[in-house]
């Protein structure tokens, strides 16, 4: 009888940390990010200078954590054109989505990815090393819908 009462009180403790990791990694270290917070300001990298510069964005949705530089993601409209954006702003080479918390709807990386595979969509380098190692890549599509993203660049995979 000790034996199961042991073998209960195991498996009842893996359950409720294992809820707890998945509860945590899900939802725990998130935070949206208000409009108006500096995270939400999307700049792009000009060609002309190499420096981040503002552009407009509308309707900014956007989540962020302090646990990892990779948990950044954000959705927005603009409504400057990719013709315009492509002549003045620094194309992203190598641009892969990371997934993001399936409760965050506006963001879908495999959609991404594959729209940027297929020049649906391009993007665009937003800041070299936000974080050490780390890269804010934007990509747009032609009716205004951006999305943002940090992924590492080659500095950090060295």
């Amino acid at each position: 009888m000790n034996g199961k009462l042991v073998g209960g009180g195991i498996v009842l403790s893996a359950l409720i940390a294992g809820a707890a990791v998945w509860y945590s990694q899900l939802y725990g270290y998130y935070e949206p990010l208000e409009v108006n917070a500096p995270a939400a300001e999307i700049r792009l990298t000009a060609l002309a200078s190499g420096q981040p510069e503002p552009i407009l964005a509308e309707g900014f949705e956007g989540i962020d954590a302090d646990s990892s530089p990779l948990r950044f993601r954000g959705c927005f409209r603009t409504p400057l054109s990719l013709a315009m954006l492509s002549e003045t702003f620094e194309i992203y080479e190598g641009a892969t989505p990371l997934n993001g918390p399936g409760w965050f709807g506006c963001f879908d990386a495999a959609r991404i990815g594959a729209d940027l595979e297929a020049g649906a969509a391009l993007a665009f380098l937003s800041e070299h090393d936000i974080k050490p190692g780390v890269d804010r890549v934007v990509a747009i599509y032609p009716d205004g819908r951006a999305f943002a993203w940090h992924q590492l660049n080659e500095e950090a995979e060295k």
